[in-house]
């Protein structure tokens, strides 16, 4: 097959969780399925380097535009100009007149041929059911975006879980014939951390000896402002454990600033690049994601990968991805997640078993895995 990727999530300096999805995606393709042609377009005004897998230039070639990205996108928006696989094509080496298919690894401004099959990703659906969690100006960008449309014209929508699935189909009024589940899997870095590494990380980012540890963008959806009381109200600070916020600073986040400023024992660490995650992982005691909406949740399948006991919600994809292997909360309920902050600590056996079964659980989430299935379900529309 020949296969055209829009990879313009890999173009931020800091990588984010569909920049990563699309890295390790593309990994495990590139590694385990040279047999096909990824052609991948990329875009950007100012010439930068592009953070790619290893790849063999006879399997993969890269369409490189430098236009403005506003003027891109609102060509493609308004104009439905360039068509990106007639681009791909006219571009790349070779004599190649049609992609199979064109795969969106995220919503995003895009035009293609009518004829052109695509492949449409559906992380979440937090900006329709979550809108209070946005500003005004990403309300604005996501109905520019056309989400419901582009669900439309997409031949196969992926999504990372049965509850995105669900939401998908019941939001847009999708066919379930058209939507795919597809667990991403588990970075390769989480494989090759070793004590020596987790001493570094800690004397580099000055970590406390005993912490609690929030790992996400900062923003209204993640819950963090309930997560900074049922810390104060567990009144676990008298007994030597810090709360550490860390990640992106989002949108909506002041009110979480100031909190986190105000509040004894909780420090903030602003964006953590990938391969210091294994040892801030670590070094936690426990990880809590009280998150109100997730299409998946990368974080808690990443804490307990590294052994890390976690509390997260009960709500949406959570319980899904997590299964049996962590402590599930109201994420409304800050005395139930104080509570469970306790006992977590507090109780060995609850502690040790949720190490134990997180890890095994987080076994099942494989890129190569992932990048197999995907190929399947491009095969059976073919």
């Amino acid at each position: 097959m020949i296969i055209g990727i829009d990879i313009r999530s890999l173009m931020s300096a800091q990588k984010t969780g569909v920049g990563e999805y699309t890295y390790e995606l593309l990994r495990a393709l590139f590694t385990n399925h040279p047999e096909h042609k990824y052609i991948l377009f990329a875009n950007a005004y100012t010439k930068q380097s592009l953070d790619l897998p290893k790849y063999n230039p006879d399997q993969v070639d890269i369409v490189f535009t430098r236009i403005p990205n506003k003027v891109l996108n609102a060509s493609l928006l308004l104009l439905q100009y360039p068509k990106l696989d007639t681009l791909l094509c006219k571009k790349t080496k070779g004599n190649i007149k049609k992609l199979d298919y064109f795969f969106s690894p995220n919503i995003g401004f895009c035009a293609l041929s009518a004829t052109c099959k695509q492949v449409l990703t559906i992380h979440d659906l937090s900006f329709v059911l979550y809108t209070s969690c946005l500003t005004k100006k990403r309300q604005l960008w996501h109905y520019m975006l056309q989400p419901k449309k582009q669900c439309q014209r997409a031949d196969i929508i992926i999504t990372p879980s049965y509850n995105t699935k669900r939401d998908v189909e019941d939001v847009f009024g999708i066919k379930k014939e058209k939507v795919h589940v597809l667990y991403p899997g588990l970075s390769h870095i989480f494989y090759n951390t070793t004590r020596a590494n987790t001493i570094q990380i800690k004397e580099k980012y000055h970590l406390p000896k005993k912490y609690i540890l929030f790992l996400g963008t900062i923003e209204p959806r993640k819950n963090i402002l309930r997560l900074i009381s049922a810390y104060t109200k567990s009144n676990i600070r008298k007994n030597g454990y810090a709360l550490l916020i860390a990640g992106s600073i989002g949108w909506k986040c002041k009110d979480v600033l100031q909190k986190i400023g105000n509040t004894k024992g909780v420090s903030y660490i602003d964006y953590i690049p990938e391969a210091d995650k294994p040892g801030i992982y670590t070094n936690a005691s426990l990880f809590v994601y009280p998150s109100l909406y997730e299409g998946f949740g990368f974080p808690v399948v990443e804490a307990m990968a590294m052994g890390v006991s976690v509390i997260t919600s009960n709500r949406s994809s959570l319980p899904e991805v997590v299964g049996d292997a962590a402590y599930l909360v109201n994420p409304n309920n800050e005395e139930e997640i104080a509570l469970g902050i306790k006992q977590l600590l507090f109780s060995e056996e609850l502690a040790q078993r949720g190490k134990e079964m997180g890890k095994k659980h987080a076994q099942k989430y494989s890129w190569n895995a992932t990048a197999s299935q995907f190929l399947t379900y491009l095969k059976q529309q073919i």
